[in-house]
């Protein structure tokens, strides 16, 4: 799927690769790398890939859980999160990732914030980037 038009880019460049760091085009976003222990690594002070790849669609997936909401007209709480858990291992032909996304929307009816949850992962981009590739697990937590 390709947008028909971009809104926005930024470009990141990796030094190091999963122990190097990482900084943006512009200057504002610069990161240490680490490889965790789980991979094999030091862990230590810096974050990695499944940790950047799970902040970013977290903050991306709750903004598609904000919109749905406003399209449907539903007051969400202030403290309405979305936690992602990434999840990275081994297949036939080298490594793959699994997701699991937790949304709490409190004072929300259950089956009403399960419905907003099912329609921001139909509008997510990081949800079409996944779609077909990645195992996905929605839940709504409370």
């Amino acid at each position: 799927m390709t947008p028909e038009k971009i809104l926005y880019e930024t470009a990141v460049t990796a030094f190091g690769g999963r122990d190097g760091k990482a900084q943006s085009a512009d200057g504002s976003f610069a990161v240490n790398l680490s490889v965790p222990k789980g991979l094999g690594g030091p862990g230590g002070e810096g974050t990695n890939p499944e940790q950047l790849f799970a902040a970013g669609y977290a903050a991306c997936f709750l903004g598609a859980v904000k919109l749905v909401a406003r399209t449907r007209k539903i007051a969400l709480p202030d403290d309405v999160s979305v936690t992602a858990k990434v999840g990275i291992g081994p297949v036939p032909v080298g490594y793959a990732l699994a997701v699991e996304l937790t949304a709490s929307l409190p004072g929300i009816d259950k089956a009403v914030a399960e419905e907003i949850v099912a329609g921001a992962h139909e509008r997510c981009p990081y949800s079409n980037a996944t779609r077909g590739n990645v195992d996905v697990i929605l839940t709504v937590a409370g």
